[in-house]
């Protein structure tokens, strides 16, 4: 098999063993949060911070649902970096941002954070700043969750279907499943461009 062969096949792995179950929860929680005017704040670093930035625009011109990302502000994300230290940025923006229960952040990973091992720490200081405030916590992360899938509400964990191909398949399923949230009827409340155009 070439390398196209043996991805897409893992694709389809994956998509046959995602969780609907969860992400139909996801969709309820998400609907209550609207109804209740919260707000949405996706975290991210790396790749999945390119993620956050598509999701926050589906989720408000889609679902009308108020959602941001510190990753989105430059100038404060990189002030932080360098004045508090890279772990502060995420809590440090909720603090800012005077989140509150009524809001939800939303965390795209592929591990999930892990303090101990200093890897994503600001996604992990971000959570315990969420949960504080009582936060509800989504996700859609890789591995085995991570912090996210420990202290979070509903988390889709992407299935490892190779240990070689963990980044791309979670970094890709997030996309896969923010679609299938802001697509679902329960939650798009606006067509997506080509959508509306077909339908005439």
């Amino acid at each position: 098999m070439t390398h196209s062969d043996t991805y897409f096949d893992q694709v389809g792995q994956v998509a046959r063993t995602l969780d609907c179950a969860a992400i139909e929860r996801m969709v309820d929680a998400l609907v209550a949060l609207r109804e209740r005017h919260g707000r949405l704040f996706f975290l991210g670093v790396g790749g999945s911070a390119a993620n956050c930035s598509h999701a926050v625009n589906d989720f408000r011109k889609l679902c009308g649902i108020e959602a941001y990302s510190p990753v989105d502000n430059v100038s404060e994300l990189t002030a932080r970096t360098n004045d508090e230290g890279w772990d502060t940025v995420f809590a440090a923006w909720l603090r800012t941002s005077r989140a509150t229960k009524n809001d939800a952040v939303f965390v795209f990973s592929v591990g999930g954070g892990d303090a101990v091992r200093n890897v994503s720490a600001n996604i992990v200081r971000g959570l315990e700043e969420a949960k504080a405030r009582g936060l509800g916590i989504f996700g859609v992360v890789g591995r085995d969750g991570g912090f996210t899938k420990k202290v979070g509400d509903e988390v889709i964990v992407i299935p490892t279907v190779d240990p070689k191909a963990v980044t791309p398949l979670s970094e890709a399923f997030q996309a896969v499943v923010w679609h299938c949230l802001v697509s679902h009827p329960r939650l798009a409340i606006q067509e997506a461009k080509w959508e509306g155009l077909a339908a005439r």
